[in-house]
């Protein structure tokens, strides 16, 4: 981070120095879903437009997407975080992605109504690693489908690997401009970001890729999962190899919300989540 944060009202846009800012929060604070976390604002930011600022010494996180009225994601921090909130609640009309414990703690006054479509799904890292069970006899055929008709390898993600996954993502981005921008902020920024990715090789070409971060001291988030759909099974290997060979140690993966789209929650709810990470809207009335 360099020169100093912004305090209200001024805001700054989100830039990759910022990380060091964030993390320092972070730690203190740390979150339960993606929303709140440096680099997941930091490759959406041209989407949702994020500015923060600190307000009572709180970091505040203001999105203005272009597909919904601007919110407030909750601030982190613990300074006069009722006062925090009436201003927030001022300059935005509401605050977005509010999880459980925040709202019990801080919301007692406010409007506050759920937000099904952005509960994370959660599940336990061992279940997803180990596919024990009949509950995951399906998952297993669709792996045992792509083992059996293609040699491959599982491959970790480093900033040099992640080119080798032009072509894939080339496929994905096709008519979305948003994602051709988190596409080149990965390129550039991937080390700095500090994430952590994976990604199947069959043949002489990468079929699949998988990035994400730990999001705290015992859970992992899941931020993008991309297979090619030519290869029946391919998703579920991907799914399962990712978290066997980086997470194992971990106890619980966060593979965020569905967006509100049926075939996403089926296939969500099809790997059996442990819990939700509930959310919430907040209001001022």
């Amino acid at each position: 981070m360099t020169g100093h944060p912004p305090k209200y009202p001024e805001f700054k846009l989100l830039d990759v120095k910022d990380r060091e800012l964030f993390e320092k929060f972070q730690k203190k604070y740390p979150p339960v879903s993606g929303e709140l976390t440096f680099a997941n604002s930091f490759l959406w930011r041209c989407f949702d437009h994020a500015e923060f600022s600190l307000v009572h010494g709180n970091l505040c996180l203001l999105l203005k997407p272009i597909n919904e009225p601007a919110f407030f994601l909750p601030p982190l921090g613990e300074n006069e975080v009722e006062k925090t909130l009436k201003i927030c609640l001022r300059d935005a009309p509401r605050l977005s992605r509010v999880p459980e414990w925040f709202v019990k703690k801080y919301c007692g006054n406010l409007r506050v109504e759920p937000d099904r479509d952005n509960f994370d799904y959660v599940y336990l890292a061992r279940d997803l690693a180990e596919l024990k069970g009949k509950k995951y006899d399906g998952k297993r055929n669709r792996i045992r489908k792509f083992t059996r008709q293609h040699a491959y390898q599982y491959v970790k993600l480093t900033a040099a690997r992640l080119k080798d996954c032009t072509a894939l993502f080339e496929e994905w981005i096709k008519g979305k401009s948003a994602q051709r921008t988190i596409w080149e902020e990965l390129l550039k920024n991937y080390e700095e970001l500090g994430l952590t990715g994976g990604a199947i090789a069959a043949g002489d070409k990468i079929v699949a890729v998988t990035i994400g971060e730990k999001l705290n001291d015992e859970t992992a988030i899941v931020y993008f999962e991309i297979a090619h759909p030519g290869y029946e099974g391919l998703a579920q290997l991907m799914n399962q190899e990712f978290v066997k060979n980086e997470w194992a140690d971990l106890k619980y993966i966060n593979r965020e919300q569905d967006m509100g789209i049926a075939g996403l929650r089926t296939a969500k709810l099809s790997y059996h989540p442990h819990h939700f990470v509930k959310k919430f809207n907040v209001y001022a009335d």
